[in-house]
């Protein structure tokens, strides 16, 4: 593929210079699917370029989905690249080629190969209609995006593993809960002991262990404060294993503290559940100060701080913050993790790192023990697998430039839209568009579905009514580029005043 270069890049732009003459290309027909391209040394030698710039330009074209790239393979043009690039360009955007996956059998779509794509969100309140062409509903990330490789590879494991006529361990594989202990070392600032780890079936039944052990352990009906607007499949899960929930309001800090214990001075709560590192769903982030603030007001009341800490790999600006476990001295935080936004949210997989001593985490061995294994044990070992190998973390460097590209996307189609605001851009995967007009957020739904785009409403997750503003949650994880600018071209149709675009 000598033909990439041609001379120069323009200097002023190199990075810039290599993705749009890639572009450029595939959109001619010069190069066409599956075609592989230079390594970046020799495109880099032939351009006069560093290779850092090119290796730079092939991230920016993976992540948009013009290529395809692989560690130990040369890169090439992405699957399903020509019917795509007849979407053209949307609204001055440079629109992505789709990654259009083969068709497969019902039978193939079932086998531990690749996964398929979701289509039903963890989070989603009504199942789509018919007509309706895209999900965006938040809770569904890029499934798909994963190395078939690394998939098999870790199913293979799981076949592997030696059959024995034995129940499972109620607190999950050792195996499982030694890795999960080790990654947390590595990405969140704190390694506990693998006893300290316990399996849960998805984080919602992990808040309602919690709920169930301190309803045990207290002898009556828990009271557990919860953000506002907050996770609302998680007060479900509480709320059903006995707990009675109050909302605490946030703010661009995320929850506010002072707030908190106004309304523990009412009534003291026994837990406070908080998404500090990218708050659910308005996307704020709890700052180290109020962090240490929480701390030592949840340390001199006694109270159990439970760390949702749902999507913290995805940080796309700014510094990681540290999780509040790894700030936590005095054993007062529980901690919450799992895989749904990392891999599948169907894998109905994720862990619990127990305080260090105390009653509580006694509590919830307890009741996970009297509850029993709901994390089936192959999941276990493939999960494992993918842990052991590094295979999870190349996967989570992929998708990370992916959604990095879906939030710039984002706000630059929202950016200077009169009345419109795109907020949880800071991280995760999913984002918030809110307005100041008088159009409700039902309203704005119901139009997007009739138009075959389907969102949430952001007031469905209010603990308090009237306690958030008009807006919708849009989920980018499971879209393609073209499929993000549809999903935003409805959008700003949708909101009156909203802007200027139109749905065909």
């Amino acid at each position: 593929m000598d033909q990439i270069g041609g001379g120069p890049v323009d200097q002023s732009g190199k990075t810039a210079g290599v993705v749009a003459r890639v572009r450029a290309m595939v959109q001619d027909g010069t190069l066409a699917a599956g075609d592989a391209l230079p390594s970046t040394r020799a495109l880099a030698a032939e351009l006069g370029v560093a290779r850092g710039t090119v290796v730079a330009a092939y991230e920016q074209l993976d992540g948009e989905g013009w290529i395809r790239t692989r560690q130990g393979a040369a890169a090439r043009v992405a699957a399903g690249v020509a019917a795509a690039v007849a979407v053209g360009v949307t609204a001055g955007v440079a629109v992505a080629p789709a990654r259009v996956m083969p068709r497969r059998s019902r039978a193939d779509a079932a086998a531990p190969g690749r996964p398929a794509r979701a289509t039903d969100p963890v989070d989603a309140v009504s199942e789509p209609s018919t007509s309706a062409v895209l999900d965006c509903r938040p809770g569904i990330p890029a499934v798909t995006a994963i190395s078939t490789r690394d998939w098999r590879a870790a199913w293979r494991a799981a076949a592997d593993a030696p059959l024995r006529n034995a129940l499972s361990d109620p607190l999950g594989l050792p195996g499982l809960r030694a890795q999960v202990a080790a990654q947390l070392g590595l990405s969140r600032g704190f390694a506990p002991a693998v006893g300290r780890v316990v399996v849960a079936g998805g984080t919602s039944e992990a808040l309602s262990l919690v709920a169930e052990a301190l309803r045990v352990h207290l002898g009556r009906t828990p009271r557990i404060a919860v953000e506002g607007p907050g996770y609302r499949s998680g007060r479900r899960a509480m709320t059903s294993a006995g707990a009675e929930l109050v909302g605490v309001r946030v703010d661009d800090d995320g929850l506010d503290v002072d707030a908190l214990a106004v309304v523990a001075a009412t009534e003291p709560v026994d837990a406070v559940v908080v998404t500090p590192t990218h708050q659910y769903p308005l996307g704020s982030v709890m700052p180290v100060g109020r962090r240490h603030a929480l701390l030592a007001w949840a340390a001199r009341t006694g109270t159990t701080v439970v760390e949702d800490d749902y999507d913290s790999e995805f940080r796309h600006r700014g510094s990681p913050v540290p999780a509040l476990a790894a700030l936590d001295t005095v054993g007062t935080v529980l901690h919450v993790g799992g895989f749904s936004k990392t891999l599948d949210p169907r894998l109905r997989c994720a862990y619990l790192v127990l305080p260090t001593g105390g009653r509580l985490a006694e509590a919830v061995v307890a009741a996970r023990t009297a509850r029993g294994p709901v994390a089936a044990e192959p999941v276990q070992v493939a999960l494992a697998h993918l842990l052991r190998t590094g295979a999870l973390r190349r996967h989570l460097g992929r998708v990370r430039r992916d959604y990095t590209h879906r939030r710039e996307q984002i706000a630059a189609r929202i950016d200077g839209v009169r009345g419109l605001e795109a907020r949880a851009l800071n991280g995760g995967l999913h984002a918030v568009v809110t307005w100041s007009g008088p159009a409700t957020a039902r309203a704005v739904v119901a139009r997007m579905a009739a138009a075959g785009v389907l969102v949430s409403a952001l007031d469905e997750y209010e603990v308090a009514p009237g306690s958030a503003p008009a807006g919708v949650v849009l989920g980018y994880g499971a879209l393609t580029s073209p499929q993000l600018d549809r999903a935003l071209d409805v959008l700003l149709a949708a909101v009156p005043d909203g802007g200027t675009a139109s749905v065909s």
